[in-house]
């Protein structure tokens, strides 16, 4: 018999992670962060977060509410190209988009929870909230079932040497002084694994025959030569159109910019 449930907010995820790429797969340990979960007021969540203080890290539950689809299998973007089982992977693409993350928690303030290193993105609606118990909540002898594979691979020194051309370099160097946007060490850490055609690291092949990876609204190009893998070029993944057209469009500002300092060249 199927059954509807209703489940309603009890805060909010405040970050400074705008877009999918910035927020990773996993919190990043040796991240320096600093998050905050806004509680609802007018719910009595002040009397809810009483002794949690006392707990190092704590579950979140939450809600994927940018996905509006499933898929039975998905394809995990580590790994080999090939499609789990989406019960036994990490996918957001779920039946139900319920997510479960386990963070440090800094300081409670109110209804603020100051938080360390999340992989949620702003605004991301939170069910609940539970203290992590290491005596119940700890297995390290489990089995990670086919993450082990993965986990074993990535363990391993890249089998590919990533280098940057000079306008590459320059334009990576640029954005990061002059606007704080910084995705090259996760993207040297997917060229050097795996630069490859993949639909969810979102690279493609190009007509040009160059290989192109996007990140957010940025796109790097680059060229494999057996195991080099050359970054030429960064460039923009709208149009100078649609940039004056959508105020939405994430880091716009930075994207006028860029064009105006790089498209000449």
């Amino acid at each position: 018999m199927s059954q509807s449930l209703n489940v309603e907010p009890i805060g909010f995820v405040r970050t400074g992670h705008e877009m999918k790429f910035q927020a990773g797969h996993q919190p990043d340990p040796k991240a320096i962060e600093r998050n905050v979960i806004e509680l609802l007021p007018g719910k009595q969540f002040e009397l809810a977060v009483e002794d949690l203080e006392g707990f190092d890290r704590i579950w979140l539950v939450w809600w994927f509410d940018k996905n509006t689809t499933w898929r039975p299998r998905a394809m995990p973007p580590r790994g080999p190209a090939k499609r789990r089982g989406v019960f036994a992977t990490r996918s957001p693409h779920r039946p139900n988009p319920i997510g479960l993350t386990c963070v440090d928690l800094v300081k409670v303030e109110g209804l603020n929870l100051v938080v360390g290193p999340l992989d949620l993105l702003d605004g991301t609606p939170v069910l609940d909230i539970k203290p992590y118990l290491t005596t119940v909540d700890c297995f390290p002898d489990s089995s990670l079932g086919w993450v082990a594979e993965v986990e074993n691979l990535l363990s391993q020194p890249p089998p590919y040497d990533v280098q940057l051309s000079e306008k590459a370099k320059a334009q990576l160097e640029w954005l990061k002084s002059e606007w704080k946007v910084d995705f090259w060490e996760r993207a040297q850490s997917i060229l050097g694994y795996d630069p490859t055609h993949h639909r969810t690291r979102r690279i493609l092949q190009i007509p040009d025959g160059r290989m192109r990876l996007g990140f957010g609204p940025w796109r790097i190009y680059y060229n494999i030569d057996e195991q080099r893998v050359t970054v030429d070029e960064i460039r923009q993944g709208y149009t100078l159109d649609k940039l004056e057209r959508f105020d939405e469009i994430p880091h716009r500002d930075a994207l006028r910019a860029f064009v105006d300092r790089w498209e000449s060249e």
